[in-house]
């Protein structure tokens, strides 16, 4: 199997990190487009530097390579996510702006009819967001903000991301013991 991350300098960077550790750990292949804004992002919220991030993918490629493999509907992938997805990506995505090599990959992802799994992160939204989540919708997209579950009674916040990266890992079926499965309630 084969995964196209993109991450973005929405605030979230946490779910693009997790992605890339559970991706590894199941033997996935993945190929990686960070954004400037996003080497600024993980740097502020998880005090890393860009290139442990890096080192979790399989193959890294630059936000300007428009050459490079992703760029083509020849490029044989599963899916694609972004994540965390700023509202910037998300409008260009709607509108078919591919500026970059992430944008132009999701592009792809999007006319190959592949998978693309937008964790757009932002709040509260007005009509533009939501019209162009819409939009992307009616073109395929899952659109997917990172909203917590509160039923499997998380108790950190790792609890919470891992809820999320393995909803998104059902998404692109991938098997997963990250999610709490509801099993219903008690009557009582």
């Amino acid at each position: 199997m084969k995964i196209v991350v993109g991450i973005t300098g929405a605030s979230g960077a946490v779910y693009g990190v997790r992605l890339l550790e559970e991706l590894k750990v199941t033997g996935v292949e993945t190929h990686l487009v960070v954004t400037p804004a996003a080497e600024l992002t993980v740097r502020y919220e998880i005090g890393c530097p860009i290139d442990s991030v890096r080192a979790l993918a399989s193959h890294n490629w630059d936000i300007d390579d428009i050459a490079a493999p992703l760029a083509s509907g020849s490029f044989r992938h599963d899916g694609m996510v972004v994540t965390p997805c700023s509202i910037k990506s998300l409008s260009a995505l709607a509108n078919s702006y591919a500026e970059n090599l992430l944008l132009r990959a999701g592009d792809v992802t999007l006319k190959e009819r592949k998978k693309l799994v937008l964790l757009v992160r932002e709040t509260p939204l007005h009509s533009g967001h939501l019209e162009a989540m819409l939009k992307l919708a009616r073109m395929g997209a899952v659109i997917m903000p990172p909203m917590p579950s509160f039923y499997n009674q998380p108790k950190s916040i790792a609890d919470l991301v891992n809820q999320t990266v393995g909803r998104v890992l059902d998404c692109l079926d991938i098997p997963n013991d990250l999610v709490t499965r509801w099993s219903g309630g008690d009557d009582e």
